[in-house]
């Protein structure tokens, strides 16, 4: 009751600057509380993650180039197995968190406004998963020819933090890239920014992403680089076409409700 009453005197859910900082902190805790309750079952999946990840530099050393995983301190180990339940739990509660940044932005919108910004959850863990996917992919040609620039009789034995902490920036860097385009559908379909819009600065945003891509990239060769602009480079080019459509049934429905109101008189 007191919650349709604060609705009715309050219709368009607006909120001063403590109470929006109050949310974001309610809702950054809320993010945080479920990746750290995902931590219990990244804890029993290290094993098989750990292995995965390390696949690669075993690869490379089967292939008669020394390469290995070393813990360095005695502490190591523990760490390493802290941090991957961390970053295999920021996965695993993709969906929660994604909500969050929804539920913080939906008071704000309108009953239709609000189902299609849910777009941002459905759409989003799928994206998500899948620029990990990619990076996944990429990563074993990638660590291969990083590790082809040991000089002949030098052994390669990398501290097993360093590596899989540069294992999981390069993956997180591919899956946050990939939700970029669905933040451009968001703005778009809450009315922030036209299609027209985001399609005059294409030339920048290609420039952007290709130099994203090469900061992110973990290797030298412009392969990788390209491996990871082209697929964004089509989804940006993908989020235009969506708000091209959102844009134009806006128009149509502006239109029909101008024709409406003139009537006869049109």
């Amino acid at each position: 009751m007191a919650l349709r009453k604060g609705r009715a005197r309050n219709p368009e859910g607006r909120m001063r600057l403590v109470e929006h900082l109050r949310e974001l902190r309610r809702r950054v805790l809320l993010a945080l509380a479920g990746v750290a309750v995902m931590t219990v079952p990244g804890w029993f999946l290290y094993t098989p993650v750990f292995d995965a990840l390390q696949a690669p530099v075993l690869a490379v050393d089967d292939a008669a180039l020394t390469a290995a995983l070393i813990f360095t301190t005695p502490a190591a180990a523990f760490d390493m197995r802290v941090r991957v339940a961390l970053w295999v739990a920021t996965f695993i509660a993709s969906p929660w968190w994604l909500y969050q940044v929804w539920a913080y932005i939906a008071p704000g919108l309108t009953r239709t406004e609000k189902r299609r910004s849910l777009l941002f959850v459905v759409a989003g863990v799928p994206l998500f998963l899948a620029g990990a996917v990619l990076a996944w992919l990429v990563l074993p040609n990638a660590i291969r020819v990083l590790i082809q620039f040991t000089p002949e009789g030098a052994l390669n034995y990398m501290p097993a933090t360093d590596y899989v902490r540069f294992v999981m920036r390069v993956i997180l860097a591919f899956a946050i890239a990939f939700l970029l385009p669905l933040l451009m559908v968001l703005v778009n379909a809450l009315g922030l920014v036209s299609a027209r819009t985001l399609l005059a600065g294409w030339r920048w945003a290609v420039l952007l992403i290709f130099i994203f891509a090469g900061i992110a990239s973990p290797t030298p060769d412009p392969w990788t680089m390209i491996a990871l602009a082209l697929p964004m480079c089509a989804l940006y080019f993908g989020a235009v076409g969506i708000a091209a459509l959102h844009d134009r049934r806006v128009d149509r429905r502006l239109a029909a409700r101008d024709a409406e109101l003139l009537g006869p008189e049109a």
